[in-house]
């Protein structure tokens, strides 16, 4: 989903999920064990685009730039993430952060959940101009769990917006996906993007 200032189509993603992860932060020993970074989706895993093929740019160490609305600020500076477009207006972002251990990834995920069930009405108060509205479509069973977010937006000047986001976990590591593009609730993909998660999820491990 995203925020568009009056006059001109903003660069930043509102709403967009991210987390972080520590690959390498600990040299492998024998209590530590190296464990290779967790696999990111591919372009052909998004919910399908009716017009479209979706692209993926590289897995990008550090924070995504701008930092996603609602949960950006509770992101690491170790994260790790990729873009995802179509050449129309949808895109997508999966961020993930690989904790030190699972109740610290536990944790952080509770603390990204509780940020985008809160992210209409802070996103309100960022941005006077714009009414923010949202739909919690529940938890996945896949793995620790994902639990699956819907925002929309409707700026002063007519925009208007829809915005899926998830936190998964399996283990130490966490992950958020987010979807959007220009619509409402009923352009949201709500069926694909579960599946979507899922899939992100499963391939943490």
């Amino acid at each position: 989903m995203y925020v568009r200032n009056r006059g001109a189509r903003a660069a930043v993603t509102a709403l967009a999920a991210g987390a972080a992860v520590a690959v390498a932060a600990v040299p492998a020993t024998a209590a530590t064990p190296r464990i290779d970074p967790p696999a990111f989706l591919e372009p052909a895993e998004l919910p399908p685009h009716p017009t479209s093929d979706w692209y993926a740019g590289p897995v990008t160490a550090g924070q995504p730039e701008p930092l996603p609305m609602c949960v950006g600020e509770a992101l690491p500076s170790t994260a790790s993430h990729r873009r995802y477009w179509t050449e129309y207006d949808t895109g997508a972002l999966q961020v993930t952060v690989v904790e030190r251990s699972p109740r610290q990834a536990r944790e952080f995920a509770a603390l990204l959940r509780k940020n985008l069930a809160d992210c209409a009405r802070k996103v309100m108060e960022q941005y006077p101009d714009i009414t923010a509205t949202q739909k919690y479509y529940g938890r996945l069973n896949v793995e620790e769990g994902a639990h699956v977010y819907g925002v929309h937006t409707v700026a002063e000047w007519g925009a208007s917006d829809i915005g899926l986001f998830s936190v998964g976990r399996d283990g130490r590591t966490v992950t958020v996906v987010q979807w959007g593009q220009m619509g409402t609730f009923a352009h949201a993909q709500v069926a694909d993007f579960k599946a979507t998660t899922v899939t992100a999820v499963d391939k943490l491990n």
